[in-house]
């Protein structure tokens, strides 16, 4: 191979993440207006996205008009870059407070295609408390912070995220994709999920709330976890408010980085 011909890889490479950061910082954007950005021909342009679409980094968010947007997969690759630890970091003290607050157990989780991974928890200070151990997966349809993740995506993600079959964990998991859908959009009108009967963890009800990156997009969810036996649907609003509190200032404080 010549040195001409191994640059043209390269090249090419470097083409399509242009077009991947024009994408990031136009969504919703369609091909023309990404030719005109980047001063591409449409064919160029459109191959990028097919190639990008297929390596799991862009998404079609508007089928209609064909308006591109970005997959979860950069932010989740990016707070990798940045180490769970600093979304750690920066959460910390806000689930610590929301723990004070509802002397409740506290989790965060990131989103990771069907399932959730626990990587933070701030303990009730109660004797009888939920408890998962950090890094556990977790089911996205059958959570209280899958449905909260969900809730702040488009519908064609979510069709994607959720996949062909839901598992049944306890009597009470959603598998039904259209109550599954259902829940999502109420969560999306009221801005906070909530499971009170114990869809993934037999006697454990939760809610929870997305955190927002800089794109737009959810990046993590913060959740209550309460034991059944203690769970009162009258404190619902109670918990709703500081849950969206909490996930609103750890939202702006990642802004702040």
């Amino acid at each position: 191979m010549t040195q001409s011909e191994s640059g043209k890889p390269v090249a090419a490479v470097l083409t399509t993440f242009r077009v991947l950061e024009e994408v990031a910082r136009r969504q919703p954007v369609g091909v023309s207006e990404l030719a005109r950005a980047t001063g591409m021909a449409k064919s160029s342009v459109q191959r990028c996205l097919v190639t990008l679409q297929h390596a799991g980094w862009l998404r079609m968010v508007d089928s209609g008009q064909a308006r591109w947007g970005v997959t979860t997969k950069p932010l989740s690759i990016g707070l990798r870059a940045a180490g769970e630890e600093g979304l750690r970091d920066v959460a910390q003290p806000f689930l610590e407070e929301l723990r004070d607050l509802t002397e409740e157990t506290v989790h965060l989780s990131i989103c990771d295609g069907g399932w959730l991974i626990i990587i933070a928890r701030r303990d009730s200070p109660q004797a009888v408390r939920t408890f998962v151990e950090i890094g556990t997966r977790a089911p996205v349809h059958a959570t209280a912070s899958g449905v909260a993740f969900l809730s702040q995506v488009g519908i064609d993600e979510r069709e994607r995220v959720l996949g062909s079959v839901l598992a049944r964990f306890t009597d009470t998991t959603l598998v039904d994709r259209a109550e599954v859908l259902a829940e999502i959009e109420r969560t999306a009108e009221r801005g906070y999920a909530v499971n009170g009967a114990s869809w993934w963890r037999s006697e454990v009800t939760a809610l929870a709330a997305a955190v927002i990156g800089t794109a737009g997009r959810p990046v993590a969810a913060v959740a209550i976890s309460i034991p059944a036996s203690r769970f009162d649907a009258d404190r619902i609003p109670f918990y709703g408010e500081h849950l969206l509190a909490t996930t609103a200032r750890i939202s702006e404080a990642i802004s702040e980085l």
